[in-house]
């Protein structure tokens, strides 16, 4: 029996956390450190300490790294809570691409890898790239993967061009895929490494502007040229990368998932506070029908979303791979939520396109959603190939 109720402890967690967002990050919305860019580091790093005061840091991570060591049911009530404010999860740690990141290398790291390169970013001291993709086509699609490592029997040199690298200003764990070609040397095909961001070869040429705000020094595009790695950098095998990746993205698609919700939850209030007080044709705007059925339909979507959170978390920590679920909770919840958004705009009005509510910073920041992690008609093609394979889940009335 699937049982998505909440210990008393969780419920009350989840409180604290809201509460903390709302009372020490929230006034940071407003800093002229939250750039064009996203947050800068030095603002991160006075959120990330705000966190570590309140005892709220990594809450995904192993307690014997230093983080809090939560499931994933867990994580879905404190990432929700923390994503009242985009700048909630990156105060705790817990943001993209860092969170994915961490899930990653404490799958496939070696202990010496992960007391280089993982330990410190639990304990929010560095934050991470997962550097795939390219100009060229690989992202959605990986195996367009350009960018090369070529093996000599001593070391792999590696050049490509990689954009939307989120986070790659300032990172310093660096997670590069690159293709190692056929070699007389050993193993070939895309691969993983593992490096510090200051190592030569590794060139940021630009950050790109974007329409979204919320990633820690945005989006760049970065060069590598002549980068030289050693065979101890490899992560994982030689040749695993799209396997590894595949890992990484089941709970990644799902932890973007629960964040955003608090986000669209933020707008939902916002959107209710100023409909119960705006007046229009002598009566207040939530007793008109168009406004309130719209408040309605966020409601429902929300209520959805919630459920199908909680029921992919409920399979992760019941060891099922779940890539099929997860991308129809990624493909369904990024396109409904982005709806929500977007009707707590039309209820605002046109304050509602201003910065005098945070809804229309969320409303720009959630529509990458529908992009990141997969498009969702990717996600739409992969499910669909999934149901010619073995026919549809609801072929079985017991399902689940």
């Amino acid at each position: 029996m699937t049982d998505f109720t909440l210990s008393p402890e969780t419920q009350a967690l989840a409180r604290r956390v809201r509460q903390f967002v709302i009372d020490k990050i929230v006034p940071f919305e407003r800093d002229p450190r939250l750039t064009q860019h996203g947050p800068s580091d030095s603002l991160r790093d006075e959120l990330v300490a705000l966190a570590r005061a309140e005892g709220l840091l990594t809450p995904q991570a192993p307690v014997d790294l230093g983080g809090m060591g939560f499931d994933h049911a867990t994580q879905a009530a404190v990432f929700e809570a923390a994503g009242w404010s985009t700048l909630g999860p990156v105060a705790m740690n817990c943001a993209a691409p860092d969170e994915g990141n961490m899930y990653i290398l404490g799958r496939i790291a070696r202990p010496d890898q992960i007391a280089q390169f993982l330990a410190p970013m639990v304990l929010g001291h560095r934050r991470s790239v997962f550097a795939m993709t390219e100009p060229g086509g690989a992202g959605s699609d990986p195996s367009q993967l350009s960018t090369t490592a070529v093996f000599n029997g001593n070391d792999y040199e590696i050049n490509g061009l990689k954009w939307l690298i989120t986070g790659a200003n300032g990172a310093k764990t660096w997670i590069i895929m690159a293709n190692v070609p056929e070699n007389p040397h050993g193993a070939h095909g895309p691969t993983l490494f593992l490096c510090e961001g200051d190592t030569p070869g590794i060139q940021i040429e630009r950050v790109m502007d974007s329409m979204d705000r919320n990633y820690v020094e945005g989006h760049a595009v970065v060069r590598f040229a002549g980068l030289r790695l050693g065979p101890t950098q490899v992560l994982g095998e030689v040749g695993s990368a799209l396997r590894y990746a595949q890992m990484r993205l089941a709970p990644a698609r799902l932890t973007h998932c629960m964040r955003w919700l608090g986000a669209a939850a933020r707008c939902q209030d916002i959107a209710i506070a100023h409909a119960r007080t705006r007046t229009a044709f002598g009566k207040a705007l939530i007793e008109h029908q168009g406004v309130n059925f719209m408040i309605a339909d966020n409601e429902i979507a929300m209520h959805q979303a919630r459920l199908a959170i909680r029921h992919v978390a409920w399979l992760l920590d019941n060891d099922v791979r779940c890539r099929h679920e997860s991308s129809i909770v990624k493909a369904s919840i990024s396109e409904d939520l982005f709806k929500v958004a977007d009707r707590c705009v039309q209820i605002l009005g046109g304050i509602g396109v201003t910065s005098e509510t945070v809804v229309e910073m969320i409303f720009r920041d959630m529509r990458g959603f529908r992009l990141y992690d997969g498009p969702t008609e990717v996600h739409k093609y992969a499910i669909a190939v999934q149901i010619m394979r073995q026919g549809s889940a609801f072929a079985d009335p017991v399902g689940w």
